[in-house]
């Protein structure tokens, strides 16, 4: 008998895609949705057995609190995780947020329909060796005494170390430049910066990368400024400007020295 499901996904048209390949293959799919930050909402009007819930960053924070929610509100209803070759943060995030199961985004459809079927009958639908993998890297992590969220802290400034951990607690230009007391196109200027450091294109992507890189945590922990190998020796953190002590400056203007 077929399902009776919701797809939703944070690219809308991978999602009405997999809905009609489900459909094809004889489910009843009640919506194809995006973005997935909606699905709560979705699930607790619609009631359907199970949700399919893409997602591209199963490690960034929060991504999984709809289904926290929908656990709360609609605690029958089974939901599915669609996305890539996660970290072991990332799987235990979804299973402790209540999903039912994982699947990695580039699994035949079969393999997607066998997971709906496996967890509409509630039993856990993740493959053996995604599990066994997952766990063999939590229980033996391999030593990285430099890893790659070390390393690209060491690109960053203090203040761009700053800027970082205020770009994922989701501060915009205004409260960025509010909380370190400098002007809003100093702010921008910095955000620039980072996203150029790390290689990404949006704020999203540089939350996402460096919540997986452990970057966050080591930012944050140095309270966004950075000391011994990051920051010069005698650097202070002032809450004005982006000088030693605190000294107020205007706009930095590439290229121009003051």
């Amino acid at each position: 008998m077929g399902v009776r499901l919701m797809v939703v996904d944070d690219h809308r048209l991978l999602a009405e895609a997999l809905a009609s390949a489900l459909k094809l293959r004889g489910h009843r799919v009640l919506a194809a949705a995006a973005p997935t930050s909606g699905a709560a909402e979705l699930v607790v009007s619609r009631a359907p057995e199970v949700c399919l819930f893409g997602t591209a960053s199963p490690a960034a924070p929060g991504v999984f609190d709809p289904i926290t929610r929908i656990g709360q509100e609609r605690p029958q209803v089974a939901v599915v995780v669609l996305g890539p070759v996660p970290s072991p943060r990332g799987i235990a995030a979804a299973f402790a947020a209540g999903a039912a199961g994982y699947v990695r985004h580039d699994e035949r459809i079969e393999g997607v329909e066998r997971a709906m079927l496996k967890a509409r009958a509630g039993e856990s639908a993740i493959a053996p060796q995604l599990l066994r993998g997952a766990f063999a890297e939590l229980l033996n992590p391999a030593a990285q005494p430099d890893d790659e969220g070390r390393r690209l802290l060491r690109m960053l400034t203090p203040r761009e170390a700053e800027v970082l951990v205020r770009v994922a607690e989701g501060e915009g230009t205004r409260l960025i430049a509010a909380g370190m007391d400098i002007a809003p196109s100093t702010a921008r200027t910095h955000v620039q910066r980072v996203l150029m450091k790390l290689g990404v294109g949006s704020r999203l992507e540089a939350a996402a990368l460096a919540a997986r890189t452990g970057l966050l945590e080591r930012a944050a922990a140095n309270g966004g400024a950075p000391k011994g190998p990051y920051a010069p020796e005698g650097t202070q953190r002032g809450t004005q400007g982006d000088t030693p002590g605190g000294t107020r400056q205007g706009p930095h203007v590439p290229g121009q020295r003051g």
